[in-house]
């Protein structure tokens, strides 16, 4: 099982399976938010150790639909940990340790950092993967 956790350990939970898939978001949202580097999973590959009350949400207004969620104490993003869709996006940065997949895709490049300069060979979309 793959462990995750916020910063300050009040939100802890685990993956039931290895990520089947990561990839990169470069869209301004994610970046503001801390969650580029994600991985897709089921909602019912998580499972709550403990902290799930202490997980606040962002809903955005329309056109944008994705909540994004956040430890209320120390503020780390964990992506969509509590959306119910079919597949949630995790940051990769609440799980700890080798989570046994490396990234895939990089996703709205087109709206990529200047600053920032991709350093794999994995596939760039200018939106969404198709």
């Amino acid at each position: 099982m793959v462990q995750g956790s916020c910063c300050c350990g009040a939100v802890q939970f685990q993956l039931t399976v290895q990520p089947p898939m990561m990839g990169t978001c470069h869209c301004s949202r994610c970046r503001k938010v801390g969650t580029s580097a994600i991985v897709l999973v089921r909602p019912g590959d998580v499972q709550w150790i403990k902290g799930k009350d202490q997980v606040t949400t962002y809903t955005p207004e329309l056109p944008f639909k994705f909540i994004r969620c956040f430890c209320k104490s120390c503020g780390t993003s964990l992506g969509e940990i509590l959306a119910e869709d079919e597949r949630i996006a995790i940051a990769a940065s609440a799980l700890d340790g080798d989570i046994g997949v490396r990234n895939q895709f990089h996703e709205f490049v087109a709206d990529k950092a200047d600053w920032y300069e991709i350093c794999d060979d994995a596939p760039q979309y200018d939106g969404a993967p198709t």
